[in-house]
C-alpha cells in the first residue's frame, strides 16, 4: 500500500484525496482514537493492532488494553483497513489527536 495518496498529483490523486478526508470526516470517536492508537502503538500496523486484540481475547499475551469493547474495535479496524486498501491511503494521516 502507498504511504498518503497518489504523489501523481493528478485528478485521481484529487479524487482520492477527497474521499479520504470525507471518509474521515464521518468517523466516529472510537474510529479515529483507533486510528490515532494504531499509528503511535503499533507502527501503523493494522495486522498487529488485530493480533494484539484478538490474544487478549484468546486470554492470550496481549500489548495494552482497549477501553472499548474489543469485538466492536475488531469490526471498526476491518472496515477501517478496507477503506486504506481500497482507496490506497493511510487514514492516518487524516485523522490528528485531538489538540494537534
Amino acid at each position: 500500500m502507498s504511504v498518503g495518496c497518489d504523489d501523481s498529483g493528478g485528478q485521481e490523486g484529487q479524487e482520492v484525496r477527497e474521499i479520504a478526508e470525507g471518509f474521515a470526516a464521518q468517523l466516529s470517536e472510537q474510529e479515529r482514537m483507533l486510528i490515532i492508537l494504531q499509528g503511535e502503538l503499533y507502527d501503523g500496523s493494522w495486522e498487529a493492532m488485530l493480533k494484539d486484540l484478538r490474544n487478549r481475547l484468546e486470554g492470550k499475551p496481549y500489548i495494552f488494553r482497549l477501553v472499548h469493547r474489543i469485538q466492536d474495535d475488531i469490526v471498526r479496524i476491518e472496515k477501517l483497513k478496507a477503506f486504506e486498501a481500497e482507496h490506497k491511503v493511510r487514514l492516518s494521516e487524516y485523522v490528528r489527536p485531538p489538540g494537534v
